[in-house]
């Protein structure tokens, strides 16, 4: 039941149904609406936002005019940084003839730029927060323009793996900087956020799914260097929007709290972020090189070490830094740091079985870039439905049970891969081609709102871009490990590597749906579109 303001005793107790002068409470009109509500002992939220999150009756208003500019603003850059995240994974054939490229050289390709993507994150959320998240969103999109410029002019493998680190920096710059401009622009309405930012993933999950498609497409007309350099268009228009379009954000204001120092969320932490540098790029350097030099080559075994060293550094300088880059105070709460595990299942297995089917499709059956690109149009229709379906269901019952349900249904999808052998007809293909993108489209909205509501308005960018940088460097670990497994050169190891790499995906949305148990089914009711007075630890 919501309280109203008559539920509300304004006696010293300030509880919910205190009776405390109830005669009198009952006998006057009702005052206007307090400005807080006591709706547990640690958390205050405003009486409306309640009474709005409890009143499932009422319909999910429909997006103002300059809302719907900024969202469909915001989505531009985050279509861009999805899109080259599987765009590439079709033109895997072409890349190995013309640069020469082993499949550990194509695993470097790919994840150059996941790696970049993830380990700058947290900086450009803290950026975002110091200098203004629409400066930073702009700033990303340029630099990510002109790197793509650079890969679509290289002419060796180096030149290609350094610009596709730095279109992974200018990603870092505009993807929690977008998610925070959207958060901003709906913090007083939580049902509008729900379903802004269903539509935001929906645009980011489509393009991840329609990357194979955009880029067989692309390469049957230019060639390979047609991939990057349809992102030139795609960041002009995103520019010339942001710049109409979208306000700017103002710097953050937390207030001082011991976990949220005043100015946490807007330094930068430099020897943080050198340090999550090397713990990220020697792991993945480890597990990429594993299976052509051999797990005890010394170049393996000390990547490992150097990545475990590197870990707890990371953890140690977090822990002690007034301005960390990391707060380790997120993790205190429950459902944020089960949004942060289930992301990074989800972006393991599906990153790492894209790769693997690009060349299973490619090497094993022999398709055509274009024919393996089309194998993968079904994954676009089914993210865009899920996505658009999960925004309201999670306005109305929270994120946990789309969760829980979209990991179930991709894990079906994935388990029906681990049958498949390099004479399987394509048309069976088709529905783990759909399970996959609709479990997946379904939980990633609600494991995203999620992840918002557990925070401060203040704290979105920085939350943002945890869980974002969390996500990407479990994409990075899915292509490594994956690949490596699939990397052989017959058709015998490629399809025994998917076989694996299905099963262990299996396992790992299992997992991911037992995790999902625990984010609270009330999430999306949390403090980052509220009036917040008083955050408690999930």
């Amino acid at each position: 039941m919501a309280y109203g303001t008559k539920d509300v005793c304004d006696c010293p107790h300030g509880r919910p149904r205190c009776h405390v002068n109830r005669r009198a409470r009952l006998s006057r009109p009702s005052p206007a609406p307090a400005t807080t509500l006591h709706v547990s002992p640690k958390r205050r939220v405003s009486v409306a936002t309640y009474d709005a999150y409890m009143d499932t009756t009422t319909p999910t208003p429909a997006f103002p005019p300059a809302l719907a500019r900024i969202v469909a603003t915001v989505s531009i850059g985050f279509v861009v940084t999805q899109l080259d995240v599987t765009i590439v994974n079709i033109a895997l054939a072409h890349l190995a003839a013309d640069l020469h490229l082993p499949v550990a050289g194509l695993q470097w390709v790919v994840d150059a730029y996941t790696l970049a993507f993830a380990v700058l994150m947290l900086s450009g959320g803290a950026l975002g927060d110091r200098f203004g998240a629409r400066r930073m969103y702009v700033a990303g999109l340029v630099l990510f323009a002109l790197a793509s410029l650079a890969c679509g002019a290289a002419v060796a493998p180096a030149m290609l793996i350094a610009a596709r680190a730095l279109q992974g920096v200018g990603a870092a710059a505009m993807l929690p900087n977008s998610l925070a401009l959207l958060n901003d622009a709906c913090r007083h309405d939580p049902r509008l956020r729900a379903r802004a930012v269903g539509w935001w993933t929906a645009a980011g999950s489509i393009s991840i799914a329609a990357g194979p498609v955009v880029g067989g497409l692309l390469i049957a007309a230019w060639g390979w260097r047609g991939i990057f350099l349809v992102n030139l268009p795609l960041c002009a228009a995103g520019l010339a929007a942001a710049l109409a379009w979208v306000p700017a954000r103002p710097a953050a204001t937390a207030p001082e709290t011991p976990e949220a120092p005043v100015r946490s969320v807007r330094a930068l932490d430099l020897r943080g972020q050198f340090i999550a540098v090397a713990m990220l790029t020697t792991l993945t350097g480890a597990v990429i090189e594993w299976r052509p030099l051999g797990f005890m080559h010394p170049i393996v075994v000390g990547g490992f070490a150097l990545a475990a060293l590197a870990a707890l550094a990371f953890v140690a300088v977090e822990s002690r830094t007034a301005t960390p880059m990391l707060p380790l105070s997120l993790f205190r709460r429950r459902t944020f740091s089960a949004a942060v595990l289930f992301g990074i299942c989800v972006n393991l297995t599906y990153y790492g079985t894209v790769f693997v089917l690009a060349l299973y499709l490619q090497r094993v059956r022999g398709e055509s870039a274009l024919q393996a690109g089309l194998a993968f149009l079904p994954l676009t229709g089914g993210f865009l439905l899920a996505n658009l379906a999960s925004g309201r269901v999670v306005a109305r019952h929270g994120p946990r049970a789309p969760m829980l349900a979209g990991a179930l249904v991709a894990a079906i999808g994935y388990g029906s891969l681990h049958f498949i052998d390099a004479s399987t007809p394509l048309p069976l293909l088709l529905a783990p081609f759909l399970l996959i993108p609709t479990g997946m489209g379904f939980a990633v909205p609600a494991m995203t709102t999620a992840v918002l509501a557990s925070v401060e308005h203040e704290r979105a960018g920085i939350a943002s871009a945890v869980l974002n940088t969390a996500r990407q460097a479990g994409g990075a670990m899915g292509v490594a490990a994956f690949g490596a497994l699939a990397g052989g050169g017959s058709a015998w190891q490629a399809v025994n590597g998917l076989r694996i790499e299905t099963a262990v995906s299996v396992v790992l949305l299992i997992a991911a749906a037992l995790i999902a148990t625990l984010v609270r089914p009330d999430a999306h009711r949390g403090v980052a579109g509220t009036r917040q007075v008083v955050s408690a630890a999930d």
